[in-house]
């Protein structure tokens, strides 16, 4: 619960802060707009509620920065000294400099789902498959109750283009945990690339009963998108163009990551995909 209302304050924060200052700037146009001539000292109505709409944006800022500061302490105080450091480093593709960092958390007594999760990635983007594939099936041994586990066991199968085995893993966690949003878009995700379409478009649908980050909300919607538009059902196609529309600026999130997945199987299939997706979004863009 306690996680829950982490996730919604990062999300919620940012939106208030912006509506803040839409108010500010609103307040502002109206009173440059306006021929009011009130006495010295005393501010129109319009100032007023840009004053005030400034003082929500500051402080919902304010709010954000100190909340992901906080987050950020606590998990590196969780995951070890070397967790913060190793996510930014795979943040910039440093996948072999982040290995240390991630096994010394490791010797630190902070071998959870997350340390484990970030070093299967480490060793598949960095070519050691094998260490990856060793590091996932420790995380199903030591946490099998924990969706996380298999979740990096996915990720393993995944960059191997394992994709039935990866699936299978994604089903284990979605049991686990099964109104996460992010799951069930991961599994539609390798099953559409094990072929799997109809199952795949299944745990889409599942997926898009929930809010979730655009970087997932684009994929998903772009293939529900498609699949309306192939069964005929016309209103629905139109509604899930325009969410991944909405939700377009997640794209950034895949096409970064594409070069570290060259030669390999997988970023081939996800570098198409999100080709197919560029042109939708070019296509929805001609339309409106």
């Amino acid at each position: 619960m306690r996680r829950r209302l982490q996730v919604i304050l990062i999300y919620v924060t940012p939106f208030l802060a912006m509506i803040g200052g839409l108010v500010f700037v609103s307040g502002l146009l109206n009173e440059l707009s306006s021929d009011r001539n009130l006495p010295a000292g005393i501010l129109s109505p319009s100032i007023q509620v840009a004053l005030a709409g400034l003082c929500i944006a500051g402080i919902m800022f304010l709010v954000w920065f100190t909340l992901v500061g906080w987050l950020l302490v606590r998990q590196s105080r969780s995951q070890g000294s070397g967790y913060g450091d190793a996510y930014r480093l795979i943040e910039e593709f440093r996948f072999r400099e982040a290995i240390p960092l991630l096994q010394r958390s490791i010797n630190e007594g902070k071998e959870t789902p997350e340390v484990l999760m970030l070093l299967t990635s480490a060793y598949a983007y960095a070519g050691q498959l094998g260490n990856a594939q060793a590091t996932a099936d420790r995380a199903v041994r030591l946490f099998p109750d924990d969706p996380g586990s298999y979740i990096t066991l996915a990720n393993g199968y995944r960059l191997q283009a394992a994709y039935d085995e990866a699936a299978r893993a994604l089903m284990k966690a979605a049991e686990l945990e099964p109104n996460q949003p992010i799951i069930w878009a991961e599994l539609g995700f390798v099953q559409q690339f094990a072929g799997e379409r109809a199952a795949a478009i299944e745990s889409f649908k599942k997926s898009a009963k929930y809010t979730m980050p655009s970087m997932y909300g684009v994929r998903v919607y772009y293939h529900l998108a498609q699949a309306y538009t192939t069964a005929g059902e016309v209103k629905q196609a139109v509604r899930a163009t325009v969410k991944m529309v909405n939700a377009r600026e997640g794209l950034v999130a895949w096409l970064s990551g594409l070069d570290a997945l060259d030669g390999t199987a997988y970023g081939q299939a996800l570098r198409y995909e999100v080709t197919a997706i560029q042109n939708a979004l070019a296509d929805a863009g001609s339309l409106s």
